[in-house]
């Protein structure tokens, strides 16, 4: 298969599968052949609405030749296991966040791609929208001096109030840190580089938590893993970030300030493409805004970029080795608070290549 569109299935047709379907298949230089899932009727019904020919299970899927990447959108506990199964059957392989439950089954992951010379990628891809590539574009051009120290927050009262069955977030592979941490790392990662060393304060403010929409409204629910994270990141040679990451809030907040010798940079909700990007001078009263372009990314850029990089024989962006870094951090934040000292990160990354100037999803690069 060397030219081309590069043929695509989707593994797992829960809530986040319909924003991945919607854009994978208008992109023109992917097609969507499958969508497989633990229900087949569900798959079924997914495969349907957006107009992929074939539905069922994953071997299903994974015999058909066709297919080159397998999105995998299964629950974190499944990702090791999926990614696995479609590196066997000799499938490139792209995955949801958290890459595995620990750095153990995402190392499995790795060598298996790296034995049989496929690619791993994964998300979030948010740092190829326009806003924080202009953000990073920004800050390699000098405009706020020399990165010195970073803030984040992301903080609320947790996903049970509006997801119908939210018990996944509240294990292994969630929480707020796992959840919502792999954005806002990544981010930082794709603007500075990789982390040095780790910090971590952790806390469970509640044993239990309560299903608040759907049919299990009311129903509790167990909650294993921390629900508040404070979090201190070295990045060698540049900044010290400082970071939050909370479900036990009522004050939402969705923040990274990186803060320079000549200024500072208010970036983008990294949960999102587009904009806006605030820059403050010395002197500024305020903050001013930077022009982003209108974002017409959306989930799934990453798998675009994979698609294409693997015609062009070009590294990807999204690749498994910074997934593999930002679950590194996150794991040494959890251990860090665990045992009261600093944890060293070893795993190497480099910041990805920004996209080059009119990089556009639906204008095919493949003709």
């Amino acid at each position: 298969m060397n030219g081309g569109p590069v043929g695509v299935a989707v593994v797992g047709a829960g809530v986040i599968s319909g924003q991945y379907l919607r854009n994978l298949t208008a992109f023109p230089d992917v097609r969507v052949l499958g969508v497989a899932d633990l229900d087949a009727g569900r798959a079924a019904a997914a495969a349907r609405e957006h107009g992929v020919p074939a539905s069922g299970s994953l071997a299903e899927i994974l015999a058909l030749p066709e297919v080159e990447i397998v999105v995998n959108l299964t629950v974190p506990a499944a990702h090791a296991a999926v990614a696995l199964e479609s590196l066997r059957a000799g499938k490139h392989v792209y995955g949801e966040k958290p890459l595995a439950l620990n750095l153990d089954e995402a190392a499995k992951v790795m060598a298996e791609a790296a034995n049989r010379g496929l690619r791993v990628g994964g998300a979030p891809d948010t740092f190829l929208g326009p806003g924080l590539q202009t953000a990073a574009h920004t800050l390699r051009s000098g405009l706020i001096g020399e990165p010195v120290a970073v803030t984040v927050a992301f903080q609320n009262l947790g996903p049970e109030s509006w997801h119908p069955d939210p018990e996944f977030y509240y294990r292994p592979g969630g929480g707020p840190l796992f959840d919502m941490g792999p954005y806002y790392l990544t981010a930082l990662v794709s603007l500075l580089g990789p982390v040095a060393r780790v910090a971590g304060s952790t806390r469970r403010a509640r044993a239990e938590r309560v299903v608040g929409s759907g049919p299990k409204a009311g129903t509790l629910f167990p909650v294993d893993v921390p629900t508040h994270v404070n979090a201190l990141l070295d990045f060698p040679g540049t900044a010290t970030a400082t970071a939050t990451f909370s479900f036990d809030s009522p004050v939402g907040r969705k923040l990274i300030e990186v803060i320079g010798t000549e200024g500072a940079l208010l970036l983008p909700d990294p949960n999102t493409f587009g904009g806006p990007l605030l820059v403050r001078g010395p002197h500024d009263a305020d903050w001013r805004e930077v022009p982003v372009a209108e974002s017409t990314a959306g989930r799934g850029v990453g798998v675009l970029d994979l698609a294409r990089s693997l015609r062009a024989g070009t590294p990807h962006r999204a690749s498994g080795e910074l997934t593999l870094h930002v679950l590194e951090l996150m794991e040494a934040i959890t251990e860090s608070g665990e045992r009261a000292e600093f944890r060293t990160v070893t795993s190497a990354v480099t910041a990805p290549e920004l996209l080059p100037g009119g990089w556009d999803p639906y204008a095919s690069t493949l003709s």
